[in-house]
């Protein structure tokens, strides 16, 4: 790495993205799949990688809120796109006119719905949320009746299409995920009463969706998958045919020598116990390096990994090297595919006491990204 690139940069392979959805696709074998797309691709940026999610097999996105809908939509993307999570006021008018499918969680939610639909001249598309257990946003099951038959007369009226249901597990454990898809199949039972024919049924996002087929239904959500990591905290993601889509690279800005005894950063946390090469990495919690992993992650620097030293600082942290040699320009990898001997986000997220999703997610506006395999 030289001066002409960025001093902070996180690679994405959208080829990667496209061969984990193709991959993740043909395991799954359900009619429908989800790209969820929410958080800024979980850091990854969601138009190109919304992009190559749907060039890799996937017919519809996944988002939070109608802000990260609408991004899409400026961006000229037209596959289907749902949102559910909303504010108390949401503008779901402008959500109809950009043909965004919204889903719902409260009665309120549906009147507020209807009569944007009634405003806008369009019937809306829903997806029904049901509350299975997670205890998060969701029609709670004392609800499910009077909300389903409430849909259906909107439907009747011709201000909604009831496009699907769906839950989310809370991943508790495999006995407590069968007892939210028992939950689950009764909430579907009772839309049918209602008279409700939802044409996508989903459940299970990536965990379910690749160990528990029953959860799948004809539908299902893929969101850490899709960028390559797992999302359980005990395999890796090369188990499922799956290879990380980010890389996290810095360049060493200084590097120095000091001697046994020495003490390094913030609170001197780590003294050197030998005489020590150091190098000074400009990438720190202001950028999503969590502080957390002071002392326990590593680095890989010229094809070989070393610990971080001492406190994650707000700009930068320090490595040491041993006896290595190391020069300021090199490259430093914090993380990427670990088939390339470079620590994972995984390893990243031990080491913070934290999960993949987080690493990723958190990476700051400093950090450049740029795309490559598109």
């Amino acid at each position: 790495m030289t001066g002409t690139t960025p001093l902070r940069e996180a690679v994405i392979d959208l080829g990667a993205v496209r061969d984990n959805v193709r991959t993740l696709r043909e395991r799954v074998g359900t009619e429908h799949v989800f790209a969820v797309v929410k958080a800024n691709a979980y850091g990854h940026g969601a138009v190109p990688v919304a992009r190559a999610a749907l060039a890799g097999g996937a017919d519809r996105l996944g988002v939070a809120d109608l802000a990260e809908a609408l991004e899409l939509r400026s961006a000229g993307i037209v596959a289907p796109v749902l949102a559910w999570l909303h504010d108390s006021e949401p503008d779901f008018e402008k959500a109809l006119r950009a043909d965004i499918q919204i889903g719902i969680s409260s009665q309120a939610q549906l009147d507020a719905v209807a009569e944007a639909a009634e405003r806008a001249a369009r019937p809306a598309a829903v997806h029904l949320k049901l509350d299975t257990g997670l205890s998060r946003n969701g029609v709670s099951p004392d609800a499910w009746p009077a909300v389903v038959r409430a849909a259906r007369a909107a439907e009747t009226a011709g201000l909604v299409r009831v496009a699907g249901v769906f839950s989310h597990l809370s991943g508790t454990s495999a006995e407590a995920d069968t007892v939210q898809v028992d939950a689950f199949d009764r909430g579907l039972a009772e839309a049918s009463r209602a008279g409700l024919d939802p044409e996508f049924v989903h459940l299970a996002a990536s965990g379910a969706a690749l160990t528990l087929p029953r959860a799948r239904y004809n539908t299902v959500r893929l969101g850490i998958a899709i960028y390559g990591l797992s999302p359980f905290g005990d395999r890796e993601p090369s188990e499922f045919g799956l290879r990380p889509a980010m890389t996290l690279r810095s360049r060493v800005i200084a590097a120095r020598r000091i001697p046994e005894g020495q003490g390094v950063s913030y609170g001197h946390t780590y003294r050197a116990p030998t005489p020590t090469n150091l190098a000074l990495v400009p990438v720190g919690y202001a950028d999503g390096i969590p502080r957390q992993a002071s002392g326990r992650a590593e680095v890989a620097i010229g094809g070989r990994r070393h610990p971080v030293a001492g406190r994650v600082a707000m700009d930068q942290f320090v490595v040491a090297v041993g006896e290595n040699g190391v020069a300021v320009g090199d490259e430093v990898v914090l993380f990427g595919d670990p088939a390339q001997g470079v620590p994972s986000a995984e390893d990243w997220a031990r080491a913070a006491d934290t999960i993949g999703y987080e690493i990723v997610t958190r990476l700051g506006p400093r950090v450049t990204r740029r795309y490559i395999g598109e």
